[in-house]
């Protein structure tokens, strides 16, 4: 068969019509170094910093050091996959993390990997990790209480929507116990719950997830979880993905809690990086922006104003100590940067005081403003008479002469001990726990023994679930207690006592024998 020139033309013709072309044109580098998570990046000159970038085996990094002629990436993956000399994309994409109602119940990884096995993540919005905080206009001052369902906290140390209370304590004190039961106390609330988990072991990050599951509280929580077999990249990132994820909600005019679990991991996470990327070491070889790593993440912790939709986002960020020495770099560093600090002492937690607050030193500078007014009329001054008590008990364990004042605020202060002592995981409404402060502090319980006061709480509770449910819903009344409801507390408290009569310890009984007391 003979072929026609013009057939061949007219086919040719036709291909350079319909031919489809597309440039891609991508800004590429070349790894010049690798190891320990950082990759030495030759070639990336427009980069920005923080962005995503993408190595061969589909690993990404961040950009992290830009320096005069290479790029400084940690490495969000395995390391092993990535060789001198490969290929680095950039993606033009500031690292993300998915955000919405879509993460609730769900257990991720600071960029939305699920780590819970129950499928992928559907989320319809992605926000940056790095957010710039909000100003002073947009902001409003903390007036609104969230309630964390401890006697102790709630009377002594509140807490208010917006705020960045600080936890603080050494290890096995009961620090994540506390954040835990802050979150089991948001369950009829319209709290969402967030709690970051950075280099903790795989174990205790279960251990939580259990809990809040038994609680049915996983329902309005989501996990982060960078535990300690993570790359310090992972958990460098991680409290910055807890932040936006509650951002998000507080800027649909929502209210979040976000719990840092702890900050200490993440500030030596972030020092192991700036170490390898051959930062100057300052303190401690801390980088000298260590105080900023913190103070970025925590100044996004915010109650907006009205015309932004009210919304807030508190903070409960957790430092561990070493020896109970909170004069050390980073706890004095985070001290400074938060809204007070609830502060948890070994020696309390071994004599059984639990939770073990020392309530000399924590302190709410701003929470006050938010308590609930009958809750600060009933237990304005009990942080003072605590305090003023721990003073008192070790003077008389000298065995000096005591006077009869002085037996009596000891013997008060043993009964306010008692009653600000709380099992685990059971969390208690405020106007409960205004009841029993009450009762503690006008001195209904000084006659009666100290292992019948748990009973007494009890019983409090139970009449104010049943006889006494319209006293509770008048405490939580904003006018605080007036008059008529102090006369109603009393009638309350004597009737409770009155049930407790064959229980009173005699006036013969010498009150001095109370100061060993536990």
């Amino acid at each position: 068969m003979k072929i026609q020139p013009e057939e061949i033309s007219r086919i040719i013709k036709e291909k350079i019509e319909k031919y489809n072309y597309r440039i891609d044109v991508s800004e590429v580098g070349r790894v010049i170094e690798v190891g320990d998570g950082i990759a030495r990046v030759y070639g990336l000159k427009d980069v920005m910093a923080s962005e995503l970038v993408l190595f061969d085996n589909d690993v990404y990094g961040m950009a992290l050091n830009l320096e005069e002629d290479n790029v400084g990436c940690i490495v969000l993956g395995e390391t092993n996959l990535i060789k001198e000399g490969d290929i680095v994309k950039r993606t033009r994409n500031i690292v993300q993390t998915p955000v919405g109602e879509k993460l609730l119940g769900r257990i991720i990884n600071p960029l939305g990997i699920p780590l819970d096995g129950r499928g992928e993540i559907n989320a319809k919005r992605f926000m940056p990790l790095e957010r710039k905080a909000l100003g002073v206009i947009q902001r409003q001052p903390v007036k609104e209480p969230l309630q964390t369902g401890l006697k102790a906290i709630d009377s002594m140390i509140p807490i208010g929507r917006g705020q960045r209370e600080l936890i603080i304590g050494d290890r096995k004190t009961g620090k994540t116990a506390l954040a835990v039961d802050t979150i089991i106390n948001q369950k009829d609330t319209d709290v969402y719950c967030i709690y970051v988990a950075i280099g903790q072991k795989r174990s205790s990050v279960a251990k939580v997830v259990e809990v809040l599951k038994e609680h049915k509280a996983l329902d309005y929580s989501i996990i982060v979880s960078a535990s300690a077999s993570e790359p310090p990249s992972i958990q460098y990132i991680a409290p910055y993905a807890g932040a936006t994820i509650g951002e998000y909600f507080r800027d649909q005019g929502k209210h979040a809690l976000v719990i840092y679990d702890d900050l200490s991991k993440h500030a030596i996470a972030y020092r192991q990086l700036s170490l390898l990327l051959r930062r100057p070491p300052g303190r401690e070889a801390y980088p000298g922006d260590v105080f900023y790593l913190h103070s970025r993440l925590l100044e996004r912790a915010s109650k907006l104003s009205d015309e932004l939709g009210g919304g807030s986002l508190t903070a409960l960020p957790i430092i561990e100590t070493q020896a109970s020495d909170i004069s050390t770099y980073i706890p004095t560093n985070v001290i400074s940067i938060t809204d007070g600090q609830i502060y948890l002492e070994t020696k309390l937690f071994y004599s059984g005081i639990r939770p073990a607050i020392n309530a000399g030193d924590s302190v709410s500078r701003v929470g006050g403003n938010a308590q609930i007014k009958a809750m600060k009329d009933v237990a304005g001054k009990l942080r003072i008479e605590l305090a003023q008590f721990r003073e008192l008990e070790t003077f008389a364990k000298f065995g000096a002469e005591l006077d009869k004042d002085t037996q009596q605020q000891l013997t008060r202060g043993y009964r306010l001990v008692e009653v600000l002592k709380q099992d685990q995981y059971v969390p208690i409404p405020v106007e409960k726990q205004i009841a029993v402060i009450f009762m503690a502090y006008n001195g209904y319980l000084d006659d009666l023994p100290l292992d019948v006061v748990p009973i007494v709480e009890k019983e409090i509770y139970e009449l104010m679930d049943t006889e006494y449910k319209e006293l509770g819903q008048k405490l939580l009344q904003s006018e605080g207690v007036t008059e008529e409801l102090e006369k109603a507390l009393h009638n309350f408290c004597k009737h409770i006592k009155s049930s407790f009569e064959h229980q009173v310890i005699k006036s013969s009984v010498n009150n001095g024998t109370e100061v060993g007391e536990k």
